[in-house]
């Protein structure tokens, strides 16, 4: 194990709060703050007594609820309506796929499931949503957000060379993206590359589709629930639905309600900060190559059948 500093030092503190203050800034995203963690870890000079897995859960949840003071729901409606046959059969598709998908390669099944839903509706958000309602572990968590991120960045670039490759129009691409890359900012990210409206089209449809993190949660707690014990609506997913509400029926707070969406979005790059120094590289390649399998297995299939069925329409 490489070691820089020793664990019980001030400077093993101080790199600690520095890596904290860091992601409340913008110079950090979720992607740079799980990778923060994982190097921190990683060269073993997190401090003694610091056990971020105590914390994750519970942020996670928090972050959750913040996010949905940013959620326009009666724009999402409006736009689910529209497109609700394709969101509907890409979302089943991909957890019946991914389902067996992980029997059939013995993958751990909370792992499995937690890339299917990333892929399936926003990633990195829906990891977060689902997590805590199944109990997820810091390192199954760890492992499908790193698995959804590797493929977001390969996103930005890939799909607006297919797409002008394919002479897609900018509706059917903004469609296409929305449907097909896991995170929003790289639906945005690429979608924007592509031109004003497919940007327009991915950022609403994939708004609505945010909306599908509140029944595919509640569902996963349900399939996970233990034995012994009767399934409970995760309390976070029902402040989830009334922040929704709040932000839709009391305007007059806009300023209080994007406030705690800026702070909630900050918060989830803490939380991925500490799930990424719960892990190391020595954890991550003990875990082998089957969740980036799954991933890209998972990711190839609803890229190929959404743009099927868009230019079929």
């Amino acid at each position: 194990m490489i070691r820089i500093v020793n664990k019980g030092s001030i400077a093993s503190k101080l790199i600690l709060a520095i890596a904290i203050c860091l992601c409340f800034t913008p110079q950090v995203n979720s992607p740079t703050a799980l990778l923060m963690g994982l190097i921190l870890s990683s060269l073993n000079i997190l401090p003694h007594g610091f056990h971020p897995e105590k914390w994750t859960k519970k942020l996670l949840a928090y972050s959750i609820v913040g996010l949905g003071f940013g959620i326009n729901g009666k724009e999402a409606l409006a736009v689910t309506g529209d497109g609700i046959e394709l969101i509907i059969s890409s979302i089943a598709f991909t957890l019946i796929a991914g389902t067996l998908l992980t029997r059939f390669m013995k993958l751990d099944k909370v792992t499995g499931y937690l890339i299917t839903v990333g892929t399936a509706i926003c990633g990195g958000s829906a990891i977060a949503a689902v997590a805590p309602a199944i109990k997820a572990k810091d390192k199954q968590i760890g492992l499908a957000l790193a698995t959804v991120f590797i493929l977001n960045s390969l996103a930005l670039f890939i799909f607006p060379v297919v797409g002008h490759a394919l002479s897609l129009d900018q509706v059917t691409f903004g469609q296409w993206a929305a449907i097909a890359i896991h995170d929003t900012s790289s639906v945005v990210g690429a979608s924007q590359a592509y031109g004003s409206i497919a940007l327009t089209t991915a950022t609403t449809l994939k708004l609505s589709r945010a909306l599908w993190i509140i029944p595919v949660a509640l569902m996963s707690a349900f399939f996970f629930k233990s034995e012994s014990k009767k399934p409970k609506v995760p309390l976070f997913i029902v402040f989830y639905i009334l922040a929704i509400i709040a932000s839709d029926m009391l305007p007059q707070f806009d300023f209080a309600f994007n406030s705690v969406f800026e702070l909630s979005k900050q918060t989830m790059v803490l939380c991925l900060f500490l799930i990424g120094s719960s892990l190391s590289f020595e954890r991550l390649r003990e875990s082998g190559p089957k969740p980036i399998i799954l991933g890209v297995a998972l990711w190839v299939m609803i890229s190929v059948g959404s743009l099927a069925w868009l230019l079929m329409m």
